[in-house]
């Protein structure tokens, strides 16, 4: 899972990012201490601490003092609208700009992307609020 070339606090918040998007870790729910982290990707606990306190300054998680970290109160949309966001960025933009140069229009690319999609193999059922 550790990518060489990233910073590990990165990849550490990132991958508890993912499992609150994909609901493994649902709202209010038990986040993954410092230590466990540490343990389980076998990194310093000044690395996972780093993640870890990344998230709690982004408001994704909070620390119950004692208790341990929890999953904050509307992480899950916060986390969707921020990679919304990036993914438009990064991709939306792009294929934007190439359709102009092409000459083609919101019609033609909505067409483009119903046909491929349709002819795409499902491996999951679509999130909520899309129609791919």
């Amino acid at each position: 899972m550790i990518e060489e070339g990233r910073a590990l606090f990165l990849q550490i918040a990132e991958s508890v990012e993912d499992s609150i998007v994909d609901g493994t870790l649902p709202e209010e729910g038990q986040a993954p201490s410092t230590n466990e982290l540490a343990a389980f990707y076998r990194i310093n606990p000044a690395t996972a601490a780093k993640g870890v306190n990344m998230l709690v300054d982004k408001g994704v998680i909070y620390k119950r003092r004692g208790i341990g970290m929890f999953v904050a109160p509307g992480a899950r949309d916060l986390l969707l609208a921020e990679r919304r966001t990036v993914f438009a960025d990064r991709f939306v933009e792009p294929l934007l700009a190439e359709a102009r140069k092409l000459g083609l229009g919101p019609d033609d690319l909505a067409r483009i992307i119903a046909d491929r999609a349709a002819a795409a193999p499902s491996d999951s059922t679509p999130t909520e609020g899309t129609e791919l």
